[in-house]
């Protein structure tokens, strides 16, 4: 069971969520490529990624897929480093876990059975993002590699 209204509360609040992951990917030292991209770029990133997030959990559709395998090699073409571009995503999935569980509700057993749901699809979608997003960026690294 999947709480709707744990959904709908991150999606409402996806600003909050996308300035605390912008805080993180500036401080943390292993993210310099992405640490100099825009506020307003990240933010749009994290937009896309966090306002229709029920939508995205509840059954990634196969252009889903297209979009993540799209993204890795916009990275690749950017330059931005494979790692930091995973990383980026693991930050963010860290900063929307902590978020649900700094909202402080009083919790019976059916309450924190969805948080813990909630937890699980999250965790599964951003594998399966991270996943695509390694295997778009690996094609056009291969890609690269047949033109040079």
């Amino acid at each position: 069971m999947l709480s709707i209204k744990l959904v709908q509360l991150i999606e409402r609040n996806w600003q909050e969520i996308a300035n605390r992951m912008i805080v993180a990917v500036r401080k943390h030292p292993d993210l310099p490529t992405l640490a100099k991209k825009s506020d307003a770029d990240m933010r749009d990133w994290s937009q896309r990624n966090l306002e229709n997030l029920g939508e995205l959990l509840s059954a990634p559709k196969e252009e889903d897929v297209r979009h993540f395998q799209t993204l890795g090699k916009t990275r690749f073409e950017e330059q931005v480093p494979l790692h930091e571009a995973v990383l980026r995503f693991q930050i963010l999935k860290d900063k929307i876990i902590g978020f649900i569980h700094e909202q402080g509700f009083p919790m019976n057993a059916m309450q924190l059975y969805a948080e813990e749901e909630l937890e699980r699809r999250v965790d599964r979608f951003f594998d399966a993002c991270i996943y695509h997003l390694v295997r778009g960026y690996e094609d056009a690294m291969r890609r690269a590699a047949r033109v040079a």
